[in-house]
């Protein structure tokens, strides 16, 4: 496991961070724009959305893209919504996605649910900081 870092920022910073990544993962599909990237973009929503709730309870965490690492970070107070269900495996997303090859190719239904997710995500998350 790398080692702990502090990171930078408030977590106003990480969420208005993670606000721009959500809306790039909305959007709209051109013929140049893969729904990789759009999926991409909604995992770094859902990281960013967690790493705010972790610098606002002064948790430190490892610098890591896997969403499962990080919620498993939070208090036991702290519990993901239901409709954020499945939040870890946008991870797939982080690095895998990024490059031919890596992956299966993404289809509409899995990005508009990984949107979906992170969307949910990114909502609690600013209703656990503020």
């Amino acid at each position: 496991m790398p080692p702990e870092r502090t990171e930078p920022g408030t977590p106003t910073d990480w969420l208005r961070r993670a606000w721009s990544d959500l809306e790039l993962a909305q959007m709209d599909r051109s013929s140049r724009i893969l729904l990789e990237d759009l999926c991409f973009h909604a995992q770094q929503a859902a990281e960013k959305a967690l790493k705010a709730i972790l610098v606002s309870r002064s948790i430190p965490f490892p610098r890591t893209h896997n969403i499962g690492t990080l919620v498993d970070l939070l208090p036991e107070s702290i519990e993901i919504p239901l409709e954020a269900a499945g939040a870890a495996r946008l991870s797939d997303y982080a690095v895998s996605t990024r490059y031919p090859g890596d992956l299966e190719p993404v289809t509409h239904e899995e990005h508009v649910e990984a949107v979906r997710i992170a969307e949910a995500l990114l909502r609690w998350a600013e209703g656990i900081v503020k």
